[in-house]
């Protein structure tokens, strides 16, 4: 298959010295695409700001926002078979992006924030992807029932949710514990290694 796989954080600028952005890691993400790679898929990468080295195999397009991670996604989706967002990109991005450097001035600052479009809810429609569709869900509460309206919502095959409450698994962790969340029902894998459940989870996938 050819597999298209967005990760890690997107990073929305403030200022030129300043950003907002969230604790993702990527690592999740590119477990995925070298699982893929090593099951003999064709894997493209999209990928915001991260550490981590490029799996041998995967093409890859870097990006820094939520703007142009759904500009890589739109321009390319529709050459895959399979899409599998796992990034962590911004729901929301400052209305105005400041020119210099602001200053200290008053105690408080109002910073008015406007919503980026929503790249997993527009594949199907927007984007016209037949495809098979993979959203990941990070959640710290009320887990399977958010993951479940973002399923039927978004209209994915499957929905891999995972709490990012706990401090043992998810952002800035080499292990993970998921929930696999279905149109018509769920069951969760233990948890486990990145890499272990990147492997495990394309073979589901795969049986997709």
């Amino acid at each position: 298959m050819k597999v298209l796989i967005t990760a890690g954080p997107t990073i929305e600028s403030i200022d030129p010295v300043r950003y907002l952005t969230n604790r993702s890691s990527g690592k999740m993400g590119y477990a995925l695409a070298a699982a893929a790679a090593k099951r003999g898929h064709s894997v493209l990468l999209i990928s915001g700001p991260t550490s981590l080295e490029i799996p041998e195999g995967v093409d890859f397009i870097p990006i820094e926002n939520a703007a142009e991670m759904y500009q890589a996604v739109a321009s390319q989706i529709s050459r895959h078979d399979l899409a599998i967002f796992t990034a962590a990109v911004a729901d929301y991005t400052p209305s105005k992006i400041a020119e210099q450097k602001l200053k200290k001035a008053e105690d408080e600052m109002t910073l008015t924030l406007k919503r980026t479009k929503d790249i997993l809810g527009s594949a199907r429609e927007a984007m016209n992807f037949e495809g098979i569709l993979v959203g990941f869900a990070a959640e710290t509460e009320n887990l399977l029932e958010n993951a479940r309206s973002k399923c039927l919502k978004k209209r994915c095959n499957l929905i891999v949710a995972n709490d990012v409450s706990r401090s043992d698994i998810g952002f800035d962790s080499s292990e993970n514990e998921v929930t696999l969340v279905y149109p018509d029902h769920s069951e969760t894998l233990p948890q486990d290694s990145k890499e272990n459940l990147a492997l495990h989870l394309i073979e589901i996938i795969e049986g997709i």
